[in-house]
């Protein structure tokens, strides 16, 4: 039976197994108003918002994540200029219009970017999460580490007036030829509700993965695997209504996963054999993950805290642990990795309307971010990879924003960043130089204090000319300390202060044309650029060592994004992204080098049809293809690529899910990850070109879920 076929029989079959009586009280997953807060730091429609920004609504988290749970996972599907999932914990070269970004929950920083471990994305449970705000592209308005843009988990908020109301959902997961060792399960409990001027949401999710195959039914490496992942996840927010102008409101977010594997790695052969996991006894080494990353956030708002002036405070702190792979080789007698990351910080804003007429008004919004951020990596016996390094950064900010006629905004803002950096004194530890199969000798390094000022810009326009054309135009500057503690790691010098360790500074440009010319179709089409004078790219040295590469650098790319919904119960569009870039290594302006495959992602297309046969009834099917990129030349004397420049593959994937409603209290749902069970590998393995890197994604893949209501 062909492809075709297999879609069309998804589809019909309900039609003929389910009764056509429709449902009175029908549970409705209804997206939010398309209102934003993360662009401008204000609550906003997007339709002032003067940059591309793709928001990820509730209904849409839901039926992604009941094909795969894995944040990495469903923001591939839905953010245009990301780059695709590995596949693994890591989200290492997942990067958004090339370059790293921000991520946040709530407004809490959860990146690293002293030492970036590769796991913010995947520090809290979908089950958690209201909607993701995705800014893409260089911004300045929440500081350190935004080069590619900002991802924002914003959490789910209590919208009723009930004391109590909930829902209980359980699922299990495997992958059928393999089932008994596949076989998975996931809980989450959620409940919400408002008494009198208190309101509160708590929720606690809990998914056990089983092995991970291919779709060839054999293990997939355990090297950041997500295989035999126990993962916990909890929130609890209460808010209470001081005054009709005044709220408070206090959070705590609790994630941690763990991998109980008990395999080994069979190192493969890059592009032709895939390295895989064996059975082990008593795998090396401590449980993989991240075991602890704990939020608490207290915040303040008030809408008139004097005659035409709001206040929002938030003062959080985030207590974040990751432990990586064991591994035999690299550390001198073995050894087990893991980054620590301890931050407080405080963020003040202030939103001051300076005149409204009748066809105008201008705002302001100004404030103050203060952040403390201590940061370790070091081995789980104890030895130190990196020292210890404390950041403190302070940060005033200022943007105005001027709004006519209701189609016409105007934003123009300055941050201006003071970080100091306190490094301890240390030790380097030695580890495997690959190209003479030795260990790098241990030096010395006196630490010392770094201190970075930055004063960095960005201005917008948006006219929204007519329903059917609104053309938006930005400029903006992020401010980055580069990744120290990967620098610092690799120090070659005996003194800090005399170590490679300049900030990025990323100009971003982008024009784009949005617009929905029938109330059925909606459209945008972006093309941006970006310029940094010091980049920064993993790359392999001569001798065998690996360095960040720090040259000019120059990205640019598109993105297309359509969606029709001609009928009540059809709806269908789809995505493309194309991003380049490339390095002036000799610093002359001929950038005559292409970006590494760990920033700049293969092109990519996505696509969706909803239909919904039944007023209770909702299917999806989901496809993302991803094209060739091959931009590098192998080694003519080994046949062999440099690291991070493998030539990319292409490969198609289809998803489908389902979701029917038996009454108002149950819902049923089924989910197909892979549903043709493709035979390919992820887009790292390719262009890490190494035998160890190369692996294989996971098979086929169902889950089923059954949720009360109440």
């Amino acid at each position: 039976m062909n492809r075709k076929k297999i879609i069309y029989l998804l589809v019909l079959i309900p039609f003929f197994g389910f009764a056509q009586e429709k449902i009175n009280e029908v549970e409705k997953v209804t997206e939010l108003d398309d209102i934003i807060i993360t662009a401008s730091r204000k609550k906003e429609s997007i339709k002032e918002v003067t940059s591309s920004v793709t928001i990820v609504g509730e209904k849409k988290i839901q039926n992604q994540s009941l094909v795969n749970s894995n944040i990495a996972s469903i923001l591939q599907y839905t953010v245009p200029g990301l780059a695709t999932s590995s596949n693994q914990t890591s989200n290492y070269g997942q990067t958004l219009r090339g370059r790293p970004f921000l991520v946040m929950i709530d407004g809490i920083p959860q990146s690293t970017p002293l030492r970036n471990g590769g796991r913010d994305l995947q520090v809290i449970d979908p089950a958690s999460i209201e909607r993701i705000e995705v800014i893409k592209g260089a911004t300045s308005i929440y500081g350190n580490g935004a080069d590619g843009g900002i991802i924002n988990y914003i959490t789910k908020k209590n919208r009723k007036e009930k004391i109590i109301m909930g829902s209980v959902a359980s699922s299990f997961t495997a992958q059928p030829a393999s089932f008994d060792q596949t076989l998975g399960f996931r809980t989450s409990i959620s409940l919400n509700g408002k008494h009198n001027r208190f309101d509160y949401v708590l929720g606690l999710t809990h998914e056990q993965t089983g092995l991970l195959k291919d779709a060839n039914s054999v293990n997939i490496s355990p090297t950041y695997s997500l295989a035999n992942m126990n993962t916990y996840n909890g929130l609890i927010k209460i808010g209470y209504e001081i005054s009709e102008n005044q709220r408070i409101e206090a959070s705590y977010i609790g994630y941690a996963s763990k991998s109980f594997l008990n395999q080994d790695v069979k190192i493969g052969k890059w592009g032709v054999t895939p390295t895989i996991g064996i059975a082990a006894a008593d795998r090396l080494g401590t449980p993989e993950g991240t075991p602890r990353n704990h939020n608490l956030r207290l915040s303040y708002s008030n809408s008139s805290i004097w005659n035409g002036t709001s206040l929002n405070v938030n003062a959080y702190s985030q207590d974040f642990r990751t432990v990586f792979y064991y591994d035999k080789i690299q550390f001198l007698n073995g050894g087990q990795s893991n980054v620590t990351s301890k931050k407080i910080g405080l963020r003040a804003n202030f939103d001051s309307r300076l005149f409204s007429k009748e066809n105008y008004k201008a705002d302001l919004i100004y404030g103050i971010d203060l952040l403390q951020d201590a940061t370790v990596q070091k081995l789980e016996d104890g030895r130190f990879w990196t020292p210890q390094m404390n950041m403190q950064n302070t940060a005033p900010f200022a943007l105005v924003k001027f709004d006519a006629w209701n189609k016409f905004t105007l934003k123009a803002g300055a941050r201006y960043e003071n970080i100091k950096v306190e490094v301890d004194d240390f030790n380097t530890l030695p580890v495997l130089n690959t190209k003479t199969n030795t260990y790098t000798p241990s030096i010395f390094v006196e630490g010392g204090n770094l201190e970075y000022n930055a004063l960095v810009w960005n201005v917008g326009v948006r006219y929204n000319v007519l329903p059917a054309l609104n053309v938006f135009s930005s400029y903006s500057q992020s401010f980055s300390i580069n990744e120290i503690g990967r620098i610092l790691r690799s120090a070659t010098t005996s003194v800090v202060s005399k170590l490679p360790t300049d900030p990025i500074i990323v100009n971003n440009y982008e024009v784009g044309l949005a617009g929905s010319p029938k109330r059925w179709f909606n459209y945008e089409v972006t093309s941006f650029w970006s310029t940094s004078k010091l980049g920064a790219s993993s790359v392999q040295n001569t001798d065998g060592s690996y360095a960040m590469q720090r040259a000019p650098e120059y990205i640019w790319g598109y993105e297309a994004i359509i969606n029709f919904k001609p009928l009540d119960y059809l709806s269908f569009g789809g995505a493309f992204a194309w991003i380049e870039g490339k390095v002036d290594n000799d610093n002359d302006d001929s950038y005559e080098k292409y970006i590494n495959g760990s920033r700049i992602m293969a092109p990519k297309v996505t696509g969706n049809v909803q239909i919904q046969p039944l007023k209770n009834w909702d299917v999806e099917l989901s496809v993302l293809h991803n094209f060739e990129r091959d931009r590098f030349s192998s080694d003519p004397a080994t046949n062999k690529y440099s690291f991070n420049e493998g030539p990319v593959q292409k490969y198609t994937i289809f998803n489908f899910s389902s979701s029917y409603v038996i009454n108002k209290h149950i819902k049923t749902s089924f989910g197909v990850e892979n549903l043709f069970n493709k035979d390919y590998s992820p887009n790292i393995a390719w262009w890490m070109a190494r035998d160890q890197d190369y692996v294989k994604s996971p098979g086929r893949r169902v889950s089923l879920q059954l949720q009360y209501s109440f």
